[in-house]
């Protein structure tokens, strides 16, 4: 809303205000401001000039050679290219050493030889907007009134010389919509009086408004729908101050009857329609109604509409002639040829609007003041406003009466509130007369009932409905910068993570220190995706109005998402990829409208993990390095137990190469290949990759991490080679041999796999590194010899295995 000081001064005083102290003012106690400033800014020496005369240029088919007053002793010559240039008019001259828009210098030249002492301007070369040029102009020079002085400044006439406070409105504050609700709202911070001028409408006795129309509208969607009807009227351009008034607010002036819709829209916050009656049908009816489905309709734009049930449309008993609170329709337009103006007020249902501006994507000064609430206790001035300046401008006569439908309540809302509340929640020590005062600025009515203060909220402020609203209007009146500031007390307690914020912040490092950069993947996604490698079962959680197809449903994993970054990035040639997302996935339960929400983590790798260089080898992604990711998380974490078995039971992942991963019986996730299948769909090479979940390893109990010095006494190691039917498990035969290792046994570790023509048929060979020590003495060999011979009993014993 961009507000001119010139007109609000017509309100309440404010020409003695400073305009940067005025906007400052404004944005610390009400709304943000966008800017403030002078159009006239950056220009000048330009002023009026008075055509005497004009004649081709002899060189040219389109350019004339003006003689033009100025207000020097001789004429200026001025060479002018515009279409509409004509002898005796005023127009506006920029001097030779004169600056224009875009701070453009002008200065004295030739064009085609001939001397042109400065330029004659249109109003978009002065810096003025296109969209709010008249169309008469918009190729051409603006035309200055007859009385304009030549010589004079020309940014008085067009309103260049006001103070422009650009005000950034916020939902709750649609009152300030209005030239007269920024009025209120400066007055009630500078403790200044509001002055509204009477509004008097001189209706013709003779002729009544029942003789032209009568109107219909359902009360639920239209609290109230009023018409009067100017006959005789003559559509003209505005008075220039009308003018400058449309434009200052950047609102293109159009004839002198829809411009005083507008300036009463700006006045009064009231959007205003008006219609030419002669386009109605001749059943003299103006029913408002909901549209049917698949209706068209054409808006004064000239874009065709196909509307739906629901939205709602003024009709004239028959079609369509406008799409109520938006925009009028084309057929029923006020042109020239209109001479009796049906014009409208209302007040339509603001929901209704907006869905329908949503889904056309059309949205306009009318439709915007709908959806965010209009001062009901003015509806009808602001139309005999508008009906008075129509027939003053157009010279026509208003029609007696008003054809009216439903009524709407303008009474005050009453609110109660008392001093010692406003403090408590404040941290003031205002008194009770302190805090009326601040009400009376606001103009809001006041009644002392003893302690209690009963406020009168007038319907202008409708953002007003409960105390809470009230603490704040005396919190933004008293100034935000008065309010004492002060910190709370409370016993001070030291600050420390809770154990599973701690064990989501070591799991983020421990995959950070294991080479895996963090991803974060978007928490909806498409339900094929959701369905996908899933650690529980559970139900998705669809949305109802999603942004997009990819987005219709909660996650109901994390590797979908990472798999999805993964082809992202191969898809721009950046192959060796590893990743981990640590976030939260959605299970609902039968019964539950809202899912549980379960912290997991999850990692992906494809590729290369590390690249060869001048002192080592290259390391592609593989299942044993991503087990070993796995295993180095989980140890660090505390979790112990932990085994890992193969399972094909994940679809989605390679059925030979995948295994869950259980502590004890406690199902944590699960390790692997991803199945070539979905790798082909997402167009990627092998990836291996792992899903956690990590509120159920946080339920685990965790082995402490005891710092121990290193032994004093050196290890021992042995090896021993095993031959063992091929489906003995690895796992199987490490637990059997720490079990019987004793207490000197320190490590187990696989460091041989053999399958061979050396070996019969279905057995393999599996060789382990064993190292003992112990930390108090030096092991003999009769130690190590004893723990040996009992390890090697158990296994042959319990996986009939062979030592080779």
């Amino acid at each position: 809303m961009k507000v001119s000081t010139k007109w609000l001064n017509e309100y309440v005083p404010v020409l003695d205000l400073d305009r940067e102290k005025l906007a400052e003012k404004i944005a610390r106690t009400a709304v943000e401001i966008a800017g403030d400033y002078q159009m006239q800014d950056g220009l000048k020496k330009v002023v009026v000039g008075h055509v005497l005369s004009l004649e081709p240029h002899p060189d040219s088919d389109h350019l004339n050679v003006c003689q033009v007053d100025v207000g020097q002793e001789e004429p200026y010559q001025i060479v002018c290219g515009a279409p509409n240039i004509a002898q005796d008019q005023k127009v506006i001259v920029a001097l030779p050493n004169s600056w224009i828009g875009g701070h453009t210098k002008i200065k004295k030249g030739k064009m085609r030889g001939i001397v042109s002492m400065g330029m004659i301007c249109s109003l978009q070369e002065l810096g003025f907007a296109e969209g709010v040029v008249p169309k008469e102009y918009a190729d051409g020079i603006y035309v200055l009134p007859a009385d304009a002085t030549p010589g004079e400044e020309v940014f008085s006439y067009l309103g260049m010389d006001e103070d422009i406070i650009d005000v950034d409105i916020t939902p709750n504050r649609a009152d300030l919509l209005s030239m007269r609700g920024v009025a209120y709202e400066v007055a009630a911070m500078y403790d200044r009086q509001v002055t509204l001028p009477e509004v008097k409408v001189t209706e013709v006795s003779d002729d009544q408004v029942a003789n032209y129309v009568s109107v219909q509208a359902p009360s639920d969607l239209v609290p109230t729908y009023q018409m009067r009807v100017i006959k005789d009227v003559k559509v003209g351009p505005s008075p220039l101050w009308i003018q400058s008034r449309l434009w200052n607010a950047g609102i293109r002036p159009i004839n002198n009857v829809v411009d005083v819709t507008n300036y009463v829209l700006l006045e009064y916050g009231q959007p205003l329609h008006a219609f030419d009656y002669q386009t109605f049908a001749t059943d003299k009816q103006v029913v408002v109604r909901s549209a049917q489905d698949g209706e068209k309709f054409v808006t004064l734009d000239g874009e065709d509409h196909e509307l739906k049930t629901g939205d709602l449309v003024i009709t004239d008993g028959q079609k369509p002639v406008g799409l109520a609170g938006i925009m009028g329709g084309l057929e029923s337009e006020v042109t020239e040829k209109t001479q009796t103006v049906a014009l409208e007020a209302a007040v339509f249902d603001g929901q209704t609007l907006r869905k329908t501006a949503r889904r056309e994507n059309f949205h306009t000064e009318a439709s915007v003041r709908f959806e965010r609430g209009i001062n009901v206790a003015t509806v009808r001035e602001a139309l005999d406003k508008a009906a008075m300046m129509i027939a003053e401008l157009g010279q026509g006569q208003v029609v007696a009466g008003v054809a009216q439908a439903n009524e709407v309540d303008t009474a005050d809302r009453e609110i109660e509130i008392t001093a010692t509340r406003i403090n408590h929640v404040l941290g003031t020590s205002l008194s009770q007369t302190e805090v009326a005062k601040i009400f009376s600025q606001l103009g809001f009515g006041v009644t002392e009932n003893g302690e209690s203060l009963v406020v009168a909220v007038p319907v202008r402020r409708w953002d007003i409905e409960i105390d809470a609203d009230l603490v704040e209007e005396v919190a933004r009146i008293y100034g935000y910068d008065n309010i004492p500031t002060t910190l709370p007390t409370y016993e001070a307690t030291p600050g420390k993570y809770t154990p599973k914020q701690k064990l989501i912040r070591d799991a983020r490092q421990i995959m950070e220190a294991s080479g895996l950069s963090q991803a974060i993947s978007y928490g909806l996604t498409t339900y094929a995706k959701a369905q996908r490698f899933l650690l529980d079962t559970g139900k998705a959680t669809e949305l109802d109005f999603p942004m997009s197809s990819d987005h219709t449903t909660a996650r109901m994993n994390l590797l979908s998402g990472l798999l999805d970054d993964l082809a992202y990035n191969v898809a721009r040639k950046n192959e060796d990829v590893a990743l981990y997302e640590q976030g939260r996935v959605f299970l609902r339960q039968d019964g539950s409208d809202r899912p549980t929400e379960i912290e997991h983590l999850a990692g992906a790798m494809t590729g290369l993990f590390h690249h060869a260089d001048w002192q080592g080898h290259k390391t592609p992604a593989d299942f044993f390095l991503a087990k070993g990711i796995v295993e180095h998380l989980l140890t660090t974490l505390g979790v112990s137990g932990v085994t890992y078995q193969a399972t094909g039971a994940h679809e989605e992942m390679h059925p030979g190469r995948t295994a869950d991963i259980y502590a004890g019986d406690v199902y944590l996730g699960f390790v692997g290949e991803v199945h070539p299948n979905l790798l082909k769909e997402l167009r990627l090479k092998r990836t291996y990759v792992f899903e956690l979940d990590l509120d159920k390893i946080l339920g685990l109990d965790k082995l402490a991490q005891i710092y121990q010095p290193i032994s004093k006494y050196p290890a021992v190691s042995r090896d021993i080679a095993l031959a063992v039917n091929s489906d003995v498990h690895n796992q199987d035969l490490v637990d059997c041999i720490v079990k019987n290792g004793g207490k000197n046994l320190k490590e187990v570790k696989l460091f041989d796999l053999y399958q061979g023509e050396h070996l019969a048929k279905g057995l393999k060979s599996l060789a382990y590194s064993l190292v003992f020590q112990n930390a108090d003495k030096t092991l003999v060999d009769e130690d190590v010899n004893q723990a040996f011979a009992k390890i090697e009993k158990a296994l042959k014993e319990e996986f009939n295995v062979t030592v080779r």
